[in-house]
């Protein structure tokens, strides 16, 4: 079976920012004492000073030497460290498949929780999908109010107009979240791995089954290669739209009849494709969610095309399904804000009504 990881200056407007948590939104989190204001692009913040007056590196650069090492010790490092990894996640609460927008966004608002434990498999190298780009391979991301209150959240710069708000390059969403994220001590990234199949137990989906992506890519040019696995108590299926590694999730459940039909997305339709995508994010068998474009897959949605906002707050409601699934508080059925000891960053950028959030 194929593998199912997948995956990405205008002027400023005077209209007043909606303030980040407020009475009318649909996701409400504790509110948190001191906030940084939303950050924007203006000649002043994007000034370089090239006056000389920083100070110099903290070491001679005529004369520079690294400290010596043994060859051995680097092997030992990588390896020690990264088999710890493997026992840790291999019975887990979270499994992501699929590192692009949707799936970091996800994984970004599980890691606020640091009694969860979030594995993130992503068959690329590199990590963020279809998000270190715009559209057309262009630079630029166009991000659709109120999502852009997430982009607050993670302290993005961006122009902002009447209805949208424009960051300069995608790759500052992408490497920005991943900063965040993966600095947390409840987050592994498993990137150049493949999840080849799921783990099915009495008609409940209990993990993934991993290979190194490039044998993921080769079982047909070699003897057998048997894989290996991860259980949890949630898996997150953010694998994209349909291609060589997309979809896969789903068309995995169809094959062994837990769903009947994966009718691909429809064409372009952004005003409805992301709400769509937002609405329809659902647990869709019993212990597994879908997110991002794979939910266009399965519902035959309008595919959005070049704006990333629902990619954002979908990855954030199958994290409040995935709390919600695991019998921990969140946004969903109201007891996200009754967490009266809970960890100030747990907190969810708003949707603008309760209509864009619906239980599937």
């Amino acid at each position: 079976m194929a593998a199912m990881a997948t995956t990405l200056t205008s002027s400023l407007s005077s209209k007043p920012q909606t303030p980040f948590l407020d009475n009318h939104s649909s996701f409400h989190g504790l509110p948190i004492q001191t906030r940084l204001q939303p950050i924007k692009s203006s000649p002043q913040n994007l000034s370089i000073s090239m006056s000389g007056s920083s100070p110099p590196p903290p070491y001679d650069l005529q004369s520079f030497k690294f400290d010596p090492i043994k060859e051995s010790i680097v092997s030992r490092e990588m390896t020690r460290r990264y088999m710890m990894d493997m026992i840790t996640y291999a019975d887990t609460d979270v499994v992501i498949v699929g590192a692009g927008s949707a799936g970091l966004s996800c994984a970004y608002e599980l890691s606020k929780n640091p009694s969860i434990q979030i594995a993130i498999i992503e068959q690329s190298v590199s990590p963020g999908g279809g998000a270190w780009l715009g559209g057309q391979l262009f630079s630029a991301m166009v991000v659709r109010k109120p999502a852009h209150k997430f982009l607050d959240e993670l302290e993005i710069e961006y122009d902002e107009q009447d209805n949208y708000v424009v960051i300069k390059h995608a790759a500052l969403f992408t490497s920005t979240i991943m900063s965040k994220l993966l600095a947390r001590p409840n987050v592994k990234l498993f990137n150049a791995v493949a999840a080849e199949d799921l783990i099915v137990k009495e008609g409940k989906v209990g993990g993934v089954v991993t290979n190194w992506a490039l044998v993921s890519m080769n079982h047909d040019t070699q003897s057998c290669m048997d894989p290996n696995v991860m259980e949890a108590k949630i898996v997150v299926s953010s694998c994209g739209h349909d291609g060589p590694f997309g979809a896969t999730g789903v068309k995995r459940l169809k094959s062994i009849g837990m769903i009947d039909k994966v009718p691909g997305m429809k064409a372009l339709d952004m005003n409805t494709a992301e709400d769509a995508i937002v609405r329809l994010t659902r647990e869709i068998v019993p212990g597994m969610i879908v997110t991002g474009m794979e939910v266009a897959e399965i519902d035959g949605a309008p595919r959005m095309g070049p704006t990333f906002g629902a990619m954002m707050i979908s990855g954030q409601k199958a994290a409040h399904l995935a709390l919600k699934s695991l019998g921990l508080p969140n946004a969903l059925d109201g007891t996200y804000s009754d967490m009266g000891s809970i960890h100030p960053e747990l907190i969810l950028a708003a949707a603008e009504s309760a209509a864009e959030i619906v239980d599937a």
